[in-house]
């Protein structure tokens, strides 16, 4: 009888670098791929409307791509041993093998799947196929888990040589002789009844084959400027858009590592190298924040130093107004609103932009990071839950490597910094487009004449800011000043 696997496909939905799917296309005779629908399964951190949008297509393209080399992609829903069981029952299958995750209740939900599976007589896998080190690998002196990205850098960069290199994607696949029943995709129901998501297909083409032309055109040249221009808004192309590519897995971090390294031999350009070992530092504060949740898993809700969970946030009856206008894009300072805007048209979200926002809503507005978190995941095409923390736990300076709480981003002078011509701005807000220069970050300094000859009213076209930010500085200096005492006392 031929040998069959099963391959559990979560979020790896590619074939090329697959370490699940080439271990099991080159040990078996059969190979079945199956994605089981379960986001019950992750807890709190079940999919966001835009995950969900990515992943409908995400598995569309992948299901194409199956089908070609001769395995369709079996769709199941959930729980997750019950429908592996089953179509191990179905196939005959002696293996499942999947590639691992890191989130706390995927971990221990997948742990409690091997032991069952085990316990049935099946060989059951797991692989890496998420992160260039394991979280376990790269540790402290004194053998503890990193708290700071700068040391686990240089300790990951010492070993960039024992990194391997990109798997092939099997050229066929054998399908079982059985058919097999499938839930179609359509009936997941992933994509939204009501079309809010009509700018993501101008801006996304989900899919490995996207993901992997994306990078293609990113390290073909805009690498080579990416340290000197990333903080730029307005610049199409500066970065590499990849974040939703890689957490879905249709790329892996190998493949662009071993890409990045390569344009560093190929692009000699004066600053070249210096700009593509930024990209490549980038790729290791993913792999820090995978370091982080797996170390510490309470940090998705919780401040990963206890003494920020005393933190006096703001308690206001503004407070819901002031959260509202701050998702909706209407807090009245321009390069917020811009963001905040981009973020609900295309599910993405400039770097930079991120962290201004951020810090507007975690210490000018002073109003808990884990309400921004929560925005973000629903929002986001890539929101990744160890990405999303260490971001926000960053920007509120409760977390690993955080900016220290004084540091507070002035959204005016951020914007004059990095939208010099106020591009990004007149982009997303539209009712600013007419402003002269010297206005478009801080409308409201502008002269009356100024504002009527532009054809804007801080009232009736554009909002007032809801927030005056040298004097909620100052708040959120006491507010911490307030935190440090009572931790001290």
């Amino acid at each position: 009888m031929p040998s069959t696997a099963i391959v559990w496909l979560r979020r790896d939905l590619r074939l090329s670098d697959q370490p699940a799917l080439h271990h099991a296309a080159a040990h078996h005779d059969v190979v079945v791929p199956v994605f089981v629908f379960a986001p019950e399964e992750e807890a709190d951190w079940q999919p966001g409307a835009a995950s969900r949008w990515w992943l409908h297509h995400s598995l569309t393209t992948l299901a194409a791509r199956l089908a070609k080399l001769g395995s369709p992609l079996i769709v199941r829903t959930g729980p997750s041993l019950a429908a592996l069981r089953t179509l191990v029952k179905e196939t005959g299958a002696e293996a499942a093998y999947w590639n691992r995750l890191y989130e706390p209740a995927v971990i221990a939900r997948d742990a409690r799947i091997k032991e069952a599976m085990r316990a049935d007589g099946l060989k059951a896998e797991s692989f890496n196929g998420a992160v260039l080190f394991e979280p376990w690998e790269l540790k402290t002196g004194a053998g503890e888990p990193y708290r700071v990205y700068s040391p686990m850098f240089r300790a990951a960069e010492a070993r960039f040589d024992g990194i391997r290199k990109p798997l092939p994607a099997p050229k066929k696949l054998a399908a079982p002789s059985m058919a097999l029943e499938s839930t179609a995709i359509e009936a997941l129901k992933l994509l939204p009844t009501i079309p809010w998501d009509s700018g993501f297909y101008e801006h996304w083409h989900p899919g490995e084959k996207g993901a992997l032309q994306r990078l293609e055109q990113f390290a073909t040249k805009p690498i080579a400027t990416y340290k000197d221009l990333r903080d730029q808004p307005a610049l199409d192309g500066a970065v590499s858009g990849l974040s939703p590519h890689l957490h879905f897995g249709e790329i892996s971090p190998h493949q662009c590592f071993v890409r990045a390294r390569q344009a560093q031999h190929e692009l000699a350009s004066a600053g070249a190298h210096g700009n593509i070992h930024h990209f490549i530092k980038e790729l290791f504060w993913r792999e820090f924040s995978h370091h982080l949740i797996y170390h510490y898993p309470k940090t998705p809700t919780e401040p990963m130093y206890a003494r920020f969970a005393a933190f006096p946030w703001r308690k206001s009856k503004h407070y819901a107004s002031d959260l509202k206008a701050w998702q909706q894009g209407r807090t009245g300072i321009p390069i917020v609103d811009a963001g905040m805007r981009q973020l609900w048209v295309t599910g993405w979200l400039h770097n930079r932009v991120r962290m201004i926002v951020a810090s507007l809503l975690t210490k000018n507005l002073l109003i808990p990071w884990q309400e921004g978190a929560a925005w973000f995941w629903d929002t986001l095409v890539d929101a990744s839950l160890p990405q999303n923390t260490l971001g926000w736990q960053w920007a509120a300076g409760c977390g690993a490597d955080a900016a220290p709480y004084f540091r507070i981003f002035n959204p005016v002078l951020q914007g004059e910094k990095f939208d010099a011509e106020g591009s990004y701005v007149r982009t997303w807000v539209p009712e600013l487009a007419t402003l002269p220069v010297k206005f478009i970050h801080k409308p409201w300094e502008a002269p009356s004449e100024v504002r009527r000859a532009a054809g804007i009213g801080l009232d009736s076209v554009y909002a007032k800011p809801i927030i005056e930010l040298m004097a909620s500085r100052d708040r959120a200096l006491a507010a911490f000043a307030e935190l440090k005492a009572g931790s001290a006392a």
